[in-house]
């Protein structure tokens, strides 16, 4: 690979400069995105047509100096191909014709094939990876289970999550039941990602900081605990590094680091310096600049870089990224500002 710095952060080898990339780095902040969504008619066409996907992935990287590409596709592409309706509108979000309240609903789930089901994620990736010539690593993702969990009982977006902790508190053993449905499923599609050519995964726990300490560990951690675990991952220097993301997840990171992971995704509410003195060496840290900072002259971008750079301090196991997806308003100069930051700053 011509470019390997980021696999070589995440396995704590030295670097020449700190890798970075953005979660939602393929996105509705790029003119070329929109563009092509337009020509794709809708959201799930464009997941679903590989070439497509395979366009919109290599979008940043041709206007970014990006250390990593990401597969464009959607964390709720499992509970889509389960058959519960998925349907994603412009200004509406995500939303199930049909969600999961009951035993029986539960019952009815199957795990999906990810090589038919989800055969067109498997598509994109070697398509991708044979347009990426061995340029950047590409990295491959799903969501968590507690997270899409959240999505297939609400039915969509939740602010309160109601209906999750609802069952969670009252059925404790049928949520049991459907987050070890979902882990399975998670585990087959991970390992077929794999298969297919991805050289990092990740897994998206994005509503994973809605529960309490003793609530995440048994709704959450021990499901993504069973997902590392059960990954075909190779091992040595020639393994597919996996990273672990849970948004507002500060609390936790000791917990997360048990669990084998090679990299913790951190947000923005937590200093990496701290993270760093807290998990030491044993994992990567990924983060953690506010999205929202790319609003900021680039002069404060600039600064924000170098701070969080300091931060973090001498040696590999930094990968520099933001603590959440990059929004749609932002100003694609203000990404090359960021990229071009990282590298000048984090220059060995």
């Amino acid at each position: 690979m011509s470019n390997d710095r980021f696999i070589n952060a995440l396995l704590r080898k030295p670097v020449d400069a700190t890798p970075v990339w953005m979660m939602r780095q393929a996105g509705r902040y790029l003119p070329e995105y929109r563009a092509t969504r337009e020509k794709a008619g809708d959201f799930l066409t464009l997941c679903k047509t590989p070439e497509l996907a395979c366009e919109v992935t290599l979008q940043p990287l041709e206007r970014y100096e990006l250390d990593a590409a990401i597969l464009f596709s959607d964390i709720l592409t499992i509970p889509d191909a389960m058959g519960l309706g998925l349907s994603v509108n412009e200004g509406v979000g995500p939303r199930f014709e049909r969600t999961i309240r009951t035993e029986k609903d539960v019952e009815n789930l199957s795990v999906p094939d990810p090589e038919d089901d989800l055969g067109y994620v498997m598509d994109a990736v070697r398509l991708i990876r044979k347009e990426l010539d061995g340029s950047v690593p590409l990295i491959g993702f799903s969501g968590s289970p507690w997270t899409l969990a959240t999505y297939m009982i609400e039915g969509g977006s939740s602010k309160d999550f109601r209906q999750i902790k609802t069952m969670m508190y009252q059925a404790p053993e049928l949520l049991h039941k459907l987050l070890s449905t979902i882990t399975e499923s998670v585990i087959s599609y991970l390992n077929a990602q794999i298969a297919a050519g991805v050289q990092t995964v990740m897994v998206f726990d994005t509503w994973g900081g809605v529960l309490t300490t003793n609530d995440y560990e048994a709704f959450s951690l021990q499901y993504m605990r069973k997902i590392i675990k059960a990954l075909n991952t190779g091992s040595g220097d020639d393994r597919i590094p996996a990273i672990l993301f849970t948004k507002g997840g500060g609390l936790w990171l000791e917990q997360i680091a048990d669990t084998g992971c090679d990299g913790i995704g951190l947000d923005w509410s937590i200093e990496i310096g701290d993270a760093k003195a807290r998990v030491g060496d044993r994992v990567t840290l990924q983060g953690n600049m506010d999205p929202a900072m790319l609003r900021a002259p680039d002069d404060r971008i600039r600064q924000e870089v170098k701070h969080i750079i300091d931060s973090f301090g001498e040696g590999s196991g930094h990968v520099f990224n933001l603590g959440h997806g990059i929004t749609p308003d932002i100003d694609p100069e203000k990404v090359k500002v960021y990229v071009d930051a990282v590298h000048e700053f984090s220059q060995s």
